[in-house]
């Protein structure tokens, strides 16, 4: 049996034997996200986190349409080289919202912000429970 055949999709919760004595189980659930990965993981600051990652997208594109490496944005901007080395492998940990902003415009872009504020359904709030 090829590798591509064996890996192929199959019904939900079924056990097969693949290749003599290997048993496969497959087991899928699907669940819609809500359009924030970290929120999904259960990550207190999903949305913090989520806004970071689409900043560092945006930075990145920026150093990618203009070929620019780390050394070559750093004497555009005057930030370090290191951040920007972080920024590429998303080591995003040590950036503020406010520093990747800064980093954007430093670079000849401009954020715009649309914020819109949702209760939650997962927050119990004093009074209620």
């Amino acid at each position: 049996m090829s590798l591509r055949k064996a890996l192929a999709p199959r019904n939900l919760g079924t056990t097969e034997t693949v290749g003599g004595d290997v048993a496969v189980r497959n087991e899928l659930q699907l669940k819609r996200g809500s359009g924030n990965v970290f929120r999904d993981l259960g990550r207190k600051s999903g949305d913090v986190e989520q806004f970071k990652a689409i900043l560092a997208a945006e930075i990145i594109k920026a150093l990618d349409r203009e070929r620019l490496s780390v050394r070559a944005a750093q004497a555009r901007t005057g930030m370090a080289a290191a951040d920007f080395s972080r920024i590429r492998n998303a080591d995003l940990a040590r950036f503020t919202v406010d520093r990747l902003m800064s980093i954007i415009n430093r670079l000849g872009s401009r954020v715009e912000v649309k914020i819109r504020v949702r209760p939650t359904r997962d927050i119990v709030h004093a009074g209620t429970a």
